[in-house]
């Protein structure tokens, strides 16, 4: 839980090198930016696109992402993953408190098999495409730079969105701070107080709610300012 920016990237080339050139292109875009750290781009076909099969974090993290889900056509309760058959990624860290940020294409298998009869399901997705997430909440800790920091980490993944628009590979944002549509910096800050708040304050009601023994962690916590935060969110 916390604020985050989603987004969908999706490339009309059928050609793996011509999709590894995008990809290599938006990642020099973040070289051109003040992340903490870049990675390489990694290409990883068949069963090395499962994430279940490496025991790398930061790879493991970015396959999952890579993963997609499929409802079953036939009963609404289910779901299954679906595993990229090919992809082209890299992965950003913006900077302390924020989750990585990663960003690529894949192509996934147009049919998987589920259950124990082996049926066939169609994925609905087609071409090269990425789904992704960052939570830049929680890089407005105190201890991790405020506000300031929150804002430089949050509009560092808006600019890669605005490069990958210019490439002509970017389909969807979904921004929870707005900044996306508004460009308002001053709103974005305010954004995010509201969002501190608010969620110290349902974490405190949880907390308080629980007996025996019984513990909860949330990184909301960890803030130096956390009850403050608690009981502006309470009121």
């Amino acid at each position: 839980m916390g604020l985050t920016i989603h987004y969908d990237l999706h490339a009309g080339t059928k050609s793996p090198r011509q999709a590894f050139e995008l990809v290599a292109a938006l990642r020099q875009k973040s070289l051109d930016l003040p992340f903490a750290e870049v990675g390489d781009v990694i290409e990883a076909t068949e069963s090395a696109c499962d994430y279940q099969k490496t025991d790398d974090e930061l790879l493991r993290w970015l396959l999952i992402q890579a993963a997609r889900h499929v409802d079953d056509p036939l009963d609404a309760r289910y779901s299954y993953g679906v595993t990229p058959q090919h992809v082209i990624a890299f992965t950003t860290w913006p900077g302390e408190g924020c989750e990585s940020a990663n960003f690529g294409l894949c192509l996934y298998p147009a049919t998987i098999e589920v259950g124990r009869l082996h049926r066939k399901i169609r994925t609905g997705v087609s071409g090269w495409c990425w789904g992704s997430f960052c939570k830049t909440q929680y890089a407005s800790n105190p201890e991790c730079g405020g506000v300031p920091h929150f804002l430089r980490c949050h509009m560092m993944v808006v600019a890669m969105l605005d490069h990958a628009k210019k490439l002509g590979i970017l389909k969807e944002v979904s921004d929870e701070g707005d900044f996306w549509e508004k460009r308002d910096i001053e709103s974005l800050a305010k954004e995010v107080g509201e969002w501190n708040e608010m969620i110290a304050g349902v974490f405190g009601q949880i907390k308080d709610s629980l007996s025996g023994g019984m513990s909860v962690e949330a990184a909301i916590a960890e803030f130096p300012n956390f009850e403050h935060l608690e009981a502006r969110g309470r009121s």
